[in-house]
């Protein structure tokens, strides 16, 4: 018989009995018994990638860790990877260092490009990288019938890879009028969870519409759905706590909720909570770290040390049902992470299976890559700068309205700079021209609409990071410079560019599923610097405009949004025109 860890039965029991030499014994450090709650010094034996006990005979390896302090392996329990725009081993680099060992990835991103083999993918990948991947498949591919995505992965589609190595169940259920109407494509995808755990997912819409509550939110709970990484205030994790649903504490690039959600974990309660990074930039996690440091932060905010470490680590593991991981303990995966202390908790060395592969914060493993999705992500139909024109057709228009920091939009009635029978930007009033770019099917699908909060007084900005379908995004003050933007992105296979006058300024290639780069995450992360400063020197006041882009064409997220089959108003879920009606003036 073969234990979870790959070390066999007999050997594991000899091993903790004491009866054969182990492979290393840690001493000198104090362990962090997430499982009993205790602090202790205590010798670790470890035999075959496997803890076997607290104390051996003989050992052929002797670690000295005193004054150290041992925990186990940090858990995101969730996170969309493609957010960091790097390789799984690139990321690994960057976060295994930092403590992380596991995560529980929903690789939406890149199913909603290249399907089933964007997946496959990731899980190869992560099998050459010393970061345990955990995939929870993503269950709206595409999120809507709004806009064309690279691929559709219904049920039966997933059940192809529901008993793949690696994949532990179903990812965030976004549609969740879906499950409250019996949706039967959706009810078909929970089913496939079995035992198998599903997440929940409620985009926050900040007060322009209620959030899932009352009999709603437990008919959705009685569904099966166990957890949730939207909640941002403590009445709407309570109500969700309440009703049996593990709360995933966020703390990403984009949406923070580790301030206001921590004051809600109590120690009758703190067992029911997960910490999940969602989406980190690649520049935070240098800067930051990552699981890590939320555990630094919450202890910092006054929470009990031991119960930070549970959140990161254990409380993961029982949720996902990953029996080998979360604690040090006999027969569980010897993943440790190394401590200098409790107060600053710096991660001076991480152990996966036994070995050690971090150090001072540098990944002591050589990377190996996987080899690249075969299937192109670039299918652009024909375009030219006419493909960006705007004809007049009214005297009043919607726009859209950035909001700064913010996902949600406004949806603004204005007049539009007409010249001749054409709209075009109005560079006074900062009301620009934004284009949506089909780019998998070569449907030949443009999307155009106006939007005003970007301040660009020359050039254009485009993207192929635009969630959720992961089409060509651009903003830009003439169709010439939209379409050298587009264009740039198309012929780099992906990425950020920022043009002007039809040169390129600054760029990032992603050309992995036009989502990732092939590159170091330091040179990512330079790479986003130059082009956001190259941004800003067009005239651009956001802090960061390229991410304010990629969350314009998202048609779940309020008010109004722009994808390549045209204007969206989300609050009716259903496109609008361009120009306003009369009829309709006092309606939009």
């Amino acid at each position: 018989m073969v234990g979870e860890t790959g070390m066999k039965l007999e050997e594991l029991i000899a091993a903790a009995r004491g009866e054969v030499e182990v492979d290393l014994l840690i001493e000198g450090a104090e362990v962090v018994n997430t499982l009993s709650g205790e602090r202790r010094l205590s010798e670790v034996a470890i035999s075959g990638g496997t803890v076997v006990g607290f104390d051996c005979e003989s050992a052929k390896k002797t670690l000295d860790l005193s004054g150290m302090v041992l925990a186990p392996g940090f858990i995101d329990g969730h996170v969309h990877l493609e957010s960091a725009m790097v390789t799984i081993p690139e990321y690994a680099r960057a976060v295994v260092p930092r403590g992380t060992t596991a995560v529980v990835a929903d690789p939406h991103e890149i199913a909603n490009v290249l399907g089933a083999e964007g997946i496959r993918y990731i899980l190869d990948s992560s099998r050459l990288s010393p970061l345990s991947v955990f995939v929870m498949l993503p269950s709206c591919v595409p999120a809507t019938h709004l806009e064309t995505s690279g691929a559709c992965l219904d049920a039966p589609a997933l059940s192809e890879l529901i008993d793949e190595e690696g994949v532990i169940g179903i990812a965030e259920v976004m549609n969740y009028p879906g499950v409250l109407f019996r949706d039967p494509s959706v009810l078909a995808k929970i089913g496939l969870a079995g035992e198998r755990r599903v997440d929940g997912h409620w985009p926050r819409i900040d007060g322009h519409c209620p959030l899932l509550s009352g009999r709603d939110l437990t008919a959705y709970v009685a569904a099966g759905i166990g957890s949730d990484h939207e909640c941002t205030s403590l009445e709407e994790a309570r109500e969700k706590l309440r009703l049996g649903m593990r709360i995933m504490i966020r703390e990403g690039t984009a949406a923070k909720n580790l301030d206001d959600l921590l004051p809600l974990v109590n120690e009758v309660n703190s067992r029911r909570f997960l910490f999940v990074s969602d989406d980190r930039h690649p520049s935070e996690i240098l800067r930051e770290g990552h699981i890590d440091s939320m555990v630094r932060r919450a202890v910092g905010a006054g929470l009990d040390p031991v119960v930070a470490i549970q959140i990161a680590s254990l409380n993961a593991a029982e949720y996902f049902g990953l029996r080998d991981l979360g604690a040090i303990a006999p027969g569980r995966r010897a993943d440790i992470v190394v401590l200098d202390g409790l107060d600053e908790f710096n991660v001076q060395k991480v152990l996966k299976d036994g070995a050690l592969v971090a150090e001072g914060g540098r990944l002591l493993l050589p990377l190996r890559a996987a080899a690249r999705p075969r299937s192109s992500s670039m299918n652009v139909g024909a375009i030219a700068p006419g493909s960006f024109e705007i004809k007049a057709e009214g005297d009043l228009v919607r726009a859209i309205g950035v909001i700064p920091n913010q996902i949600i939009t406004k949806s603004l009635l204005t007049r539009p700079k007409v010249e001749g029978d054409r709209v075009v930007a109005d560079l006074d009033r900062d009301l620009l021209v934004m284009a949506v770019v089909e780019r998998h099917r070569g449907t030949g699908n443009v999307g155009l609409g106006l939007v005003k909060g970007f301040g660009l007084v020359r050039g254009a900005i485009a993207t192929s990071v635009a969630h959720d379908s992961h089409n060509i995004a651009a903003v830009g003050t003439s169709t010439e410079e939209l379409y050298w933007a587009v264009s740039a992105v198309e012929e780099m296979e992906g990425g950020l560019v920022v043009v002007d006058d039809g040169a390129v300024e600054a760029s990032l290639p992603l050309p992995i599923a036009g989502l990732l780069s092939d590159r170091s995450m330091e040179e990512v992360a330079e790479k986003i610097k130059e082009v956001v400063v190259a941004a800003k020197d067009l005239g651009s006041s956001l802090e960061d405009p390229f991410m304010t882009l990629s969350f314009l064409c998202l048609p779940v997220i309020p008010e109004l949004k722009l994808t390549d089959k045209g204007l969206v108003d989300v609050t009716r879920f259903d496109f609008v025109s361009l120009f306003v009606g009369e009829g309709e003036v006092g309606k939009a």
